[in-house]
């Protein structure tokens, strides 16, 4: 499948702009708001988010970070880890070092109450040798055709890319992409969103005519209908929402209420044939974080734990 009615969810302890993610990513601001008010805002807005999810009929699995060692973006947890259907757990290598610290297998082993894990991937050796992939930030999966994406970047090392999907069985579709500014987009999923039936992406991101011609004739020969988004729209996070699975069957797109906002009305209608959409409010955690709904969000496909 490629959407998924469990949700992992983590709740921070200690949100706050992380300069070590700064270089790299174009997206964050520093506000010079006060830390206590900052973390305030973003735990209600992390609250509402979770609630907003769980009203629509998604499993959520929130887990509260841990206070130290102190993570600014451990809200983020679609970096470290994903959770496939074949039971198998995969842990990636990140960039940032104070993003390494949000990789717990703590977490790992309370899913087992519920889920089927049967292998575990540690990528994270990597980091030793500054090689880098950051889960579905770096990674966006078509699982129905078993192919995954990857706009190259310094925290999208190809080669490892190149491995994961030889160590999986996808087929790997790589590429460069970059802002308005010629800056490489630090992260795949800014700028690209695929669902079951239908793609979101910025193909004005990718300059070289080749790999842009690459990235549309994968999408198309799969059926997906092609939602192009500006780079005005890829700053606003369009790009960056997840197709998620209710109980009761629904689709919903889960999205902020900026990105929802930067679509225009034919876009809205072309995507709404497929799923409901699901706006929400976390201007803080993504004009801080630089990061926005889809990067809150780790999918759970695993297998039900048998009882």
């Amino acid at each position: 499948m490629q959407t998924s009615t469990n949700i992992l969810l983590v709740r921070p302890a200690n949100f706050m702009f992380n300069a070590e993610t700064e270089v790299s990513n174009a997206f964050q601001t520093n506000i010079a708001d006060d830390k206590a008010l900052i973390n305030k805002k973003v735990l209600a807005e992390f609250d509402e988010f979770s609630a907003k999810l769980t009203s629509k009929g998604v499993n959520v699995y929130v887990f509260e970070d841990t206070k130290t060692p102190i993570k600014p973006d451990a809200i983020f947890p679609n970096n470290w880890v994903t959770f496939h259907a074949n039971g198998t757990v995969i842990l990636y290598p990140m960039q940032a070092v104070n993003r390494q610290y949000e990789r717990r297998l703590d977490i790992i082993e309370q899913l087992k109450e519920s889920f089927a894990i049967s292998n575990v991937i540690d990528f994270s050796e990597h980091e030793k040798n500054n090689q880098f992939l950051e889960g579905t930030g770096s990674i966006i999966f078509d699982h129905i055709h078993q192919k995954a994406y990857a706009c190259l970047s310094p925290r999208t090392h190809k080669d490892l890319f190149i491995q994961l999907c030889q160590k999986i069985n996808y087929q790997p579709v790589y590429f460069y992409s970059v802002d308005d500014n010629n800056k490489e987009i630090y992260h795949t999923n800014v700028m690209m969103c695929i669902g079951e039936k239908f793609a979101v992406v910025c193909l004005e991101s990718i300059k070289n005519a080749e790999e842009k011609a690459l990235v549309v004739d994968n999408l198309s020969n799969t059926n997906h209908q092609i939602i192009d988004i500006s780079f005005n729209q890829m700053k606003q996070f369009a790009g960056n929402m997840l197709e998620v699975n209710t109980k009761g069957g629904n689709k919903i797109l889960v999205l902020s209420q900026t990105a929802y906002n930067s679509l225009t009305i034919n876009q809205q209608q072309e995507i709404s044939k497929y799923c409901e959409f699901l706006p929400m409010n976390i201007n803080t955690i993504e004009s801080i974080g630089g990061g926005s709904a889809r990067c809150m969000m780790a999918e759970i496909f695993l297998p039900t734990a048998s009882k």
